[in-house]
């Protein structure tokens, strides 16, 4: 049951590296069709489900608590190891969004097919605590040169974060009681339903193959960190904050994905390891096609 949920995810992940690689449609569809979903139609599912989500659940709470735990306790032992082992930024940056970054359409995929509506709203709100947390750790690893980063360094990618904003506004409806009214949640509904179909293929679009003939060493040990320890964290961290059956099950799922295709363009911008980013994106990716459903199959029994 856990296959024939998961496998059409990674269906359309293979049909998008497959029709970048014949060339139709053109090349530049595709970083336009990641930008718009990435500015539009994502925004637009993280709003539609976050406008009404239960923020006065105490589960909710405890939700949020356990990601923010699972990602500081991955950043400490990799900033712990690098003191072990040195190593420059650029290179501890593309590994520490290695370790802490998810692939958010995979992750909202996943959760939308195991766990339906409920599942959704809940990621939605994992996604609003785990986004600027793991963009300033990103931020403060690629600059990690022995002086701490200006402040612009990292509001900056907070505060234009699309994802980030549509969290702050979806939140605030909730909260006020506002919502989607008049039909505006029909038109984010619809936006929304677009997103993850797109997103799904423009991630297999960005995989980059020939990035995985260097570092194989380093891209098997970051990438077990990311796909097989996070996921054992993420069952801790469950039963230390007393998640429910369907909390704990997103948290697990957000554990258990790849990391994410803009850690590339972070990377790139901030001169990082570009390579080694790519490669890490494109060797988890693939990998996860047999880790996701085995994590959560071993795991899920050991969760509340």
């Amino acid at each position: 049951m856990l296959i024939l949920a998961i496998w059409p995810l990674f269906a359309l992940i293979c049909l998008g590296f497959a029709l970048a690689r014949t060339g139709r449609p053109a090349p530049e569809f595709w970083p336009a069709a990641e930008r718009i979903n990435y500015v539009l139609l994502f925004p637009a599912l993280l709003i539609s489900n976050l406008a009404e989500a239960p923020l006065d659940d105490p589960e909710i709470v405890r939700l949020g608590g356990a990601a923010v735990t699972m990602i500081c306790v991955a950043a400490a032992a990799l900033w712990g190891a690098r003191r072990l082992r040195p190593s420059p930024a650029a290179r501890f940056g593309a590994v520490m969004q290695g370790a802490i970054r998810f692939n958010t359409y995979l992750g909202l995929a996943v959760t939308a097919s195991l766990l339906g509506e409920p599942g959704l709203r809940r990621a939605a709100l994992v996604l609003a605590v785990a986004v600027p947390l793991v963009n300033v750790l990103s931020v403060l690893a690629l600059t990690a040169r022995g002086s701490a980063p200006g402040a612009g360094a990292l509001i900056r990618p907070i505060v234009t974060n699309p994802l980030i904003l549509a969290c702050a506004i979806g939140i605030a409806l909730a909260l006020t009681g506002i919502g989607l009214p008049l039909g505006v949640d029909r038109l984010f509904e619809l936006l929304a339903q677009a997103s993850l179909p797109l997103g799904l293929l423009c991630v297999g679009a960005a995989l980059r193959p020939e990035a995985l003939r260097r570092e194989v060493a380093t891209l098997a040990a970051v990438s077990g960190l990311r796909l097989l320890a996070m996921p054992l964290v993420a069952v801790a961290c469950a039963a230390l904050f007393g998640l429910a059956p369907t909390e704990a099950l997103v948290l697990l799922v957000f554990a258990a994905i790849p990391t994410a295709p803009t850690a590339y363009v972070l990377t790139r911008q901030m001169h990082g390891d570009g390579e080694l980013m790519a490669g890490l994106v494109t060797a988890q990716t693939v990998a996860a096609v047999l880790t996701i459903p085995a994590m959560i199959w071993l795991l899920s029994g050991l969760m509340p």
